[in-house]
């Protein structure tokens, strides 16, 4: 069974690989034997150096915001490793306020990067997987595909979005081979939650409902990733998998 979950030979294009949740899946996966392609605006030596085999790493900057950058994303992964395997859209920003105040510029930043590169990152990634007879895309979603929030409207639609658009790809893509499913993080410490972890109340106030009894680390997350992204999930397709310490469960 444990071969199952071996991604030895298969090449992995992670958004959002510099940190938190990319980073540590990026790591995850090329711990399962993955090449890793790590994409994202900023530098991932951090990344590179936690991997540790400078052979199997790739790093692409690119602002995925930009619709025009995502398709070339995919091929110089291909030109690199001859292939890809697995995508995992994990890229995405955060902006906070009232409803009543918020702006339409906040509102484009987030769903640009949060759901319209996602899908048009997975359309790139799934011709090439057609013709390559199968892959695996894994989106990285949130309690807020399942839950309202607040101050958060444009990141919440976003996360919503992203749940009814892996269901959907899922039933488009499944009989090509091609499974798409996507992790629901819980509340995790990354540079997105910076802002509630600092305000002592409300993390106070998101502590005392995990049972777990403490806020996820982004390696908490990694498992599911590579699970989705392994043959011991082949026959997993438009799942949405809580990673939260039992917070939808209370």
């Amino acid at each position: 069974m444990i071969d199952q979950f071996s991604l030895e030979g298969r090449t992995a294009v992670v958004t959002g690989a510099n940190t938190g949740i990319g980073q540590a899946s990026a790591v995850a996966l090329a711990g399962a034997g993955a090449k890793i392609v790590a994409v994202g605006r900023s530098a991932m030596d951090e990344t590179k150096e936690k991997i540790d085999a400078p052979e199997r790493f790739h790093a692409i900057r690119a602002d995925l915001s930009v619709t025009a950058n995502l398709a070339p994303v995919i091929e110089e992964a291909i030109a690199w490793s001859g292939g890809v395997d697995i995508l995992v859209n994990n890229a995405g920003i955060i902006r906070r306020n009232a409803a009543l105040d918020f702006t339409e510029d906040d509102w484009d930043a987030v769903m640009d990067t949060n759901l319209k590169s996602a899908f048009f990152l997975s359309q790139a990634a799934a011709r090439h997987m057609k013709e390559r007879g199968g892959g695996r895309i894994v989106n990285i979603a949130s309690l807020m595909s399942f839950q309202g929030g607040i101050r958060i409207a444009s990141y919440t639609a976003a996360k919503s979005g992203l749940a009814g658009m892996t269901r959907l790809l899922a039933c488009e893509w499944a009989s090509l081979g091609i499974n798409v499913n996507a992790v629901a993080p819980g509340y995790v410490v990354t540079n997105n939650t910076e802002a509630l972890r600092n305000d002592p109340v409300r993390y106070q106030a998101i502590l005392d409902r995990i049972p777990a009894g403490h806020w996820a680390e982004p390696e908490d997350i990694a498992g599911a990733v590579v699970y989705l992204a392994s043959d011991a999930a082949r026959y997993v397709h438009g799942i949405l998998l809580p990673v939260d310490g039992g917070w939808l469960a209370r």
